[in-house]
């Protein structure tokens, strides 16, 4: 009856229709401006088609659709509230169209239906989900709201409660949770889906279900007196706003256009979502959300494309089982991949031993992992003293402790105990690759592999490409890194490579700001409103000022001009008294366990009397002048990378900071906020501070590009 690029729609028995979704050349389904246009089409011949009964829609792909054609947003909101106003007006008509038919309509749920695939699913009147179907309304987590009717087809069909909770949390929703929500009216085996539609789709032709009924209830005011609604909005927003922070209004924003809208039918209703769906999606947020998305998208493609080339990666090993061997160890088992964990002492395999089961056991406690999956897990981890079985590994990650020499031993080692094509790597923070590369007889089998702390939460690997690394190397190493489910960022050699490199000028902004009389805790509460995880002071603790002490010895060494202080830091003085910040429960604040045995910081009286000789007197800074001084010399110090070459694209550059440093994601990336802010402002502001030192500069080269108004985004939002 039709066949285009997307749909295709036949007859069945007894006057039935069935709709197949199956883009041409995708291997997911989404809803983009010709998929709509060609949907417009289908519904053309159904609203023509006298003879139909009934309307069965399912999809020919893995998921059924995975949303909205997320890259065709930054063009469309670009062009300004008009052309938003169109999109959605457009893509509500034919949803609309879909759900006023003349038959009835049941969809078949398969892997996803996210965000535009939900909303078109709310649209039908029966959904029947596969048991490992997932359902949900993400568009919060891109700093907009539902724009095709989600926040309104959803509290008048799930309650005002079910549909608070999705929205605003934008989570994928299981089948079986999705079913008891009353969003989707019963869930089968994957195997009998498509035929378990059908039988629901005939019962309705048959006048056995009434369809009607439920149809009228989505399109018509919610079913709520007036003080309930008042009570259970008004008490949403405020627990969401508190979940949420001020930093992210699009969660709050959907609530309160569900209450604006309760009173109204489905088509008045759609005007208020409409309305603040323009409102959000030309907002700063969105912009950076949604231009990060898509960045996440391309930073994943170009790891993927490069890991292709590399199929060998059936065994791993990792030297040194401290903390940080234990935890790659638990992350490379837990993914499926058997790893040889050796140390020089029994004492260290028992420690990270200890740490992979204690990560188990956390998931077993809660519910994710049973205990036989916990043995199959540990099972994978073949602790040992020697280097039996290194012949047959084909990835091996050092991380022993950070030091060169040490470390150029322990790589020569393993270097003869293993086969001719075993990639090396290193777990160094700071120290060039090609410098540990000396010694290799085959140096060109060596690449960095940099994992941050704790491996097991930190999403982010940066796998550095020494001067004398072969794209092979790189290739199993990127591969290593997705297999075990990590973002990837390649990256040139450098000391500190891109994340550290760019992180210790912040820390260096932060001892400054210290000497010249400012409060730690003061600049902690400020960055933390900015929008970081944790304030500097609070982040060196946690990073270990031990560690902290030395690897910023090593980063003045190799930058020297703007790395190499004349006062003695704050942070030096508490580390000479003994404090190393957690690991052994004081630096800057001390550390004691919370009800549920979580490390909390308690401030301390006498860190002030410690630091004393490191600082002037006490003086009280303006928040924005802390901010300033904090952020640009990692502005700088990004603009050197880029420039340098250290990373490839603007894109992962922003990415790096943000899965490596939890760089506040609302702001976009630290370039794409340079962007907001703009060249010849964030010049001036370095003309400002000038006196500070080389911290504060740039280059002639990116002054020139600033001052002639270059940005580093295009203005769709794709990194330039």
């Amino acid at each position: 009856m039709y066949k285009g690029k997307a749909f295709e729609l036949t007859e069945l028995e007894h006057g039935l229709r069935h709709l197949v979704f199956d883009l041409d050349g995708q291997s997911v389904n989404k809803f983009g401006v010709a998929v709509m246009a060609e949907l417009a089409e289908v519904l053309d011949v159904l609203e023509a088609d006298k003879a139909a009964a009934g309307l069965l829609i399912s999809s020919a792909k893995d998921a059924f659709v995975v949303g909205a054609d997320i890259g065709e947003f930054g063009g469309v909101f670009a062009l300004g509230q008009g052309a938003i106003v169109k999109h959605l007006e457009n893509n509500n008509h034919s949803f609309n169209r879909l759900e006023d038919l003349a038959m009835p309509t049941v969809v078949a749920i398969n892997g996803y239906a996210l965000g535009g695939g939900c909303e078109f699913s709310l649209a039908c009147d029966y959904r029947i989900a596969a048991r490992g179907a997932k359902i949900g309304l993400p568009e919060t987590k891109l700093g907009i709201i539902p724009g095709w009717g989600g926040t309104v087809r959803l509290p008048r069909l799930a309650g005002v409660d079910v549909a608070v909770e999705w929205i605003a949390s934008g989570k994928d929703q299981p089948a079986d949770k999705a079913m008891r929500d009353g969003v989707v009216d019963a869930v089968v085996e994957e195997a009998e889906l498509v035929d378990s539609a059908l039988t629901v789709l005939k019962r309705l032709a048959r006048g056995e279900l009434d369809y009607r009924a439920r149809r009228d209830q989505k399109k018509a005011p919610l079913r709520h007196v007036d003080m309930e609604a008042i009570l259970a909005f008004e008490s949403s927003k405020a627990f969401i706003k508190a979940q949420a922070g001020r930093n992210y209004p699009a969660p709050v924003a959907a609530i309160q256009v569900m209450q604006n809208a309760a009173k109204f039918g489905r088509d008045d209703a759609l005007n208020f979502e409409r309305d603040e769906f323009c409102k959000q999606a030309q907002g700063d947020v969105a912009k950076a959300l949604v231009g990060l998305f898509l960045e996440d998208q391309q930073m994943g493609k170009k790891a993927k494309s490069l890991a292709s080339a590399e199929a060998k990666l059936a065994c791993s090993a990792v030297l040194g089982a401290g903390i940080m061997g234990g935890g790659i160890a638990y992350q490379s088992a837990y993914k499926g991949i058997p790893i040889l964990m050796k140390d020089i002492a029994a004492e260290g395999l028992k420690q990270g031993m200890d740490e992979a089961a204690s990560l188990l056991s956390s998931r077993v406690e809660r519910g994710r992992m049973s205990n036989h999956e916990l043995a199959e897990v540990l099972n994978r981890i073949s602790p040992s003293l020697s280097y039996d079985g290194f012949g047959g590994v084909d990835i091996v990650v050092e991380a022993v402790v950070e030091n060169l020499e040490l470390k150029r031993s322990v790589l020569a080692e393993v270097e003869r105990h293993v086969s001719a094509d075993t990639v090396l790597c290193s777990n160094t923070s700071t120290i060039p690759i090609s410098l540990l590369a000396e010694g290799l007889e085959r140096p060109e089998n060596f690449c960095g592999m940099h994992f941050f702390n704790p491996v097991h939460r930190m999403p982010l690997v940066e796998v550095i490409r020494g001067k004398r690394s072969s794209d092979a190397a790189v290739a199993r190493t990127v591969a290593y890194a997705l297999a075990m489910g990590k973002k990837v960022v390649v990256v040139n050699d450098c000391t500190g490579f891109l994340v550290n490199r760019v992180l210790f000028p912040y820390f260096a902004a932060f001892s400054m700001l210290l000497r010249d009389g400012a409060d730690f805790q003061k600049i902690d509460k400020c960055m933390e409103r900015w929008g970081w995880p944790m304030g500097p002071a609070y982040l060196m603790d946690v990073v270990g000022l031990d560690t902290g002490v030395h690897a910023e010895t090593v980063m003045a060494k190799a930058y020297p001009q703007r790395m190499t202080r004349d006062f003695t830091a704050a942070h030096e003085l508490l580390y000479r008294e003994g404090r190393l910040g957690q690991k052994n429960g004081v630096g800057f604040y001390a550390y004691e366990k919370d009800s549920k045995g979580k490390s909390k910081k308690v401030p301390l009286d006498e860190t002030y009397e410690l630091i004393k000789g490191g600082c002037v007197e006490p003086v009280d800074l303006d928040d924005e002048l802390i901010v300033m001084r904090m952020m640009l010399p990692m502005a700088c110090e990004m603009l050197r990378c880029l420039e340098e070459g250290i990373v490839a694209t603007a894109g992962e550059a922003d990415m790096a900071l943000i899965y490596g440093l939890g760089f506040p994601p609302f702001r976009g990336g630290l370039l794409r906020w340079l962007d907001q802010l703009g060249g010849e402002p964030f010049l001036q502001l370095l003309d400002n501070h000038k006196s500070l030192g080389a911290l504060y500069q740039v280059s002639e080269q990116t002054r020139r590009r600033l001052e002639d108004g270059q940005k580093f985004y295009a203005l769709g939002g794709e990194a330039e």
